[in-house]
């Protein structure tokens, strides 16, 4: 009898302590009321000043770790098949607006290039020629081309990341930033900060077939899943610009209000709405291109520059970089559930499936 006594204590034990931790997992994974789409996904952060990495995982809404990459990590992008993560690294020292270039440092040109991270062994493999000074880039549909925009040469490189040869240098206007493939893949479009413009640059003929005149300092780039229409943020005029890509032409202009700095934009799956970071205005701003007009607004953060959404568009992911980290929002509320220290100046932010 009090063998047997003995038994069914220890069988309540088990039982009761398997009950505690289930009840234990089931609370991280619903923090803050919110999915956050399971553990399928993770959140990657390019880091201007400190040139690494910082990975986030979504559901516990912690930093896993921070990982170097080189010098000026900027634009970030993952390969198609979600492996590796390329990072723009540039050798050019920081020169925000308005900075005397005669009292800079020489640029270091060796630092230069397109990092290639690998995500199951999280480290970097190489790093392979990107141009002078890349800032920002797309992929071709295959994979098999990087669109690099060299932010000192105003041109747009045409870079095969097996081997880092660059084929080809188009010339697109001053101080390129924004690139992004058109969704059939034909097309890249390429912003001039400096100019105001945007080059529509043909991959078959590696060519620019077109430039057109935006507005102030254009920086990100956005299209509608169909493609007929490309919305560029331009961030001294306060304003999203409205292009027909049939046309190539300007045929609307969304008013973002005073203090807004238009900076990254991300489009809704369904392309029912825009999410505008608007940098030193320290918000967010729903956009129904639709109807062209600004739905909402709510803030987020100190400068927030990259924008990404989750997989399942409940949340989404701000680059802060004066704070130094990252905004996760509830796009149920627009509240913040938690800013995530990040490395220094948070630049990019993407997602990518596990």
């Amino acid at each position: 009898m009090k063998r047997n006594s003995i038994l069914i204590a220890i069988c309540a034990a088990a039982l009761l302590s398997a009950a505690c931790n289930k009840s234990e997992s089931g609370l991280g994974a619903a923090a803050g009321g919110v999915s956050s789409g399971g553990s399928g996904y993770r959140v990657y952060v390019s880091n201007e000043a400190s040139g690494d990495m910082t990975i986030i995982d979504p559901v516990k809404m912690e930093a896993l770790g921070t990982v170097p990459l080189g010098k000026r990590a900027r634009g970030l992008h993952a390969s198609s098949d979600g492996k590796l993560i390329y990072v723009a690294l540039s050798g050019s020292p920081l020169a925000p607006p308005g900075t005397d270039e005669s009292t800079l440092p020489p640029p270091d040109k060796s630092a230069d290039g397109i990092g290639i991270f690998d995500i199951a062994q999280n480290k970097m493999l190489r790093k392979v020629p990107g141009g002078s000074d890349p800032e920002q880039f797309a992929i071709s549909k295959d994979g098999k081309i990087l669109y690099v925009s060299n932010e000192d040469a105003a041109g747009l490189s045409f870079v095969d990341p097996s081997n880092g040869n660059v084929l080809k240098t188009v010339p697109t206007g001053r101080e390129p930033e924004g690139v992004m493939l058109t969704p059939d893949g034909k097309q890249v479009y390429v912003t001039s900060e400096d100019e105001g413009t945007v080059a529509i640059v043909d991959t078959a003929s590696q060519s620019v077939v077109k430039t057109i005149k935006v507005g102030r300092r254009p920086r990100g780039i956005a299209f509608l899943p169909d493609g007929s229409r490309a919305f560029i943020t331009n961030e001294n005029d306060a304003a999203v610009s409205v292009i027909d890509t049939a046309k190539m032409d300007v045929v609307g202009k969304i008013e973002t209000g005073a203090g807004t700095k238009p900076m990254g934009i991300a489009v809704t799956k369904d392309g029912s709405k825009l999410y505008v970071s608007t940098g030193r205005g320290k918000t967010v701003l729903v956009i129904d291109p639709a109807q062209q007009k600004v739905l909402t607004s709510f803030e987020v953060g100190d400068r927030p520059w990259g924008i990404a959404l989750s997989p399942d568009e409940k949340l989404l992911f701000t680059a802060n970089g004066p704070s130094n980290d990252v905004s996760i929002v509830d796009l149920a509320t627009h509240a913040v559930l938690k800013k995530i220290p990040a490395g220094q100046k948070p630049w990019g932010v993407i997602v990518v499936g596990q």
